[in-house]
């Protein structure tokens, strides 16, 4: 069965979709991701679908529950690359993607998770110190 990638990178990890979704592929992904990041700690997803060109209300669901189950293991999910079609679909099924944070492309997608991830920081430390 094919699998999707996910890098590690620092305290991040990136998805780089690059073939079609299918069901079983967006499972998989879920069950994947949600394990590097309890495995790692991760405090960042970055997902790139800039190669998807369709997206369907189960994939696009898949994604809001990415998110969701990151939130709860204590990581902010950044969607990068989505494609003016994909956007206009997901609108059209009434899906909001609530909690997934978007980017035009990678680079200002891993600006994103950074200064999320440097805000938490922020606010578990105020003093500098840690407990």
């Amino acid at each position: 069965m094919d699998r999707i990638p996910i890098l590690k990178m620092g305290d991040c990890l990136l998805v780089t979709i690059q073939v079609d979704m299918h069901d079983q592929l967006a499972v998989s992904l879920q069950e994947d991701l949600t394990a590097q990041i309890a495995k790692y700690a991760s405090r960042g997803v970055l997902i790139d679908i800039s190669t998807l060109e369709i997206v369907d209300s189960f994939i696009g669901r898949m994604l809001a529950n990415i998110a969701a189950m990151s939130r709860v293991l204590d990581a902010q999910t950044v969607l990068t690359g989505m494609q003016p079609a994909v956007a206009i679909t997901l609108v059209e099924l009434g899906m909001s993607l609530s909690g997934i944070k978007t980017a035009l492309n990678v680079e200002r997608g891993m600006e994103l998770l950074r200064q999320y991830i440097q805000e938490e920081n922020e606010y578990r430390e105020p003093d500098g110190s840690e407990e």
